[in-house]
C-alpha cells in the first residue's frame, strides 16, 4: 500500500485487479466469525443495479462475502446492538448505523439463497468501525429463505 496516496490497488480473487480509496476500509473490532485474524474489509459494489453487494478482505484476497440489505427484500429487521458492541463500534449516533447480513448464494440454485439474520454485520459509518454481532434471546435465523415462494408458506 502506498501511503502517500488516498487509493490502494487490491488484487482479488474474486473481482480481479481494483482500485479503492483508503476511506472505504472498515476496521473490523469484532471479528467476523471464524476469520478473526482478518481486520480490514471494504465493500465492492460489482453490480451496482443489484441487492447484493461483496465485503471484501483487504488482508486476503480470496475472502469475500456476498452481503445484502433486508429491507431491499421488504424484511422487518430490527434488533438492539448490546451495550458492549456499542462501546466497542462508539457509535454517537445510530443514524450512523449501517447493518448488513452475509448472504449465502447456492451456485447450482440461486433462488435458494438464504441470508443470515443471528449475526449481522454492523457499520458505523461516522468512524469506519465495524463488527459481526451474534444476536442473542432471539428468533433470527441462520438461514432466513430471502426468496421463498409464497404458495409453500403455511
Amino acid at each position: 500500500m502506498d501511503k502517500n496516496t488516498d487509493k490502494i490497488t487490491l488484487k482479488t480473487t474474486k473481482f480481479g485487479e481494483i482500485e479503492i480509496d483508503k476511506s472505504t476500509i472498515f476496521d473490523f473490532v469484532g471479528p467476523i466469525i471464524g476469520f478473526s485474524d482478518l481486520k480490514n474489509y471494504t465493500i465492492v459494489d460489482y453490480k451496482p443495479d443489484s441487492p447484493f453487494k461483496w465485503l471484501q478482505s483487504v488482508e486476503d484476497m480470496d475472502l469475500a462475502f456476498p452481503i445484502t440489505l433486508c429491507s431491499f427484500f421488504g424484511i422487518d429487521y430490527q434488533f438492539n446492538i448490546p451495550d458492549e458492541e456499542a462501546q466497542k463500534l462508539k457509535i454517537e449516533n445510530p443514524d450512523d448505523i449501517v447493518v448488513f447480513n452475509i448472504v449465502n448464494i447456492p451456485s447450482s440454485n440461486p433462488q435458494g439463497a438464504t441470508v443470515n439474520m443471528l449475526a449481522p454485520i454492523v457499520v458505523n459509518l461516522a468512524n469506519k468501525k465495524a463488527m459481526q454481532i451474534v444476536l442473542k434471546n432471539t428468533d433470527f435465523q441462520v438461514r432466513y429463505k430471502l426468496f421463498e415462494n409464497k404458495e409453500m408458506k403455511e
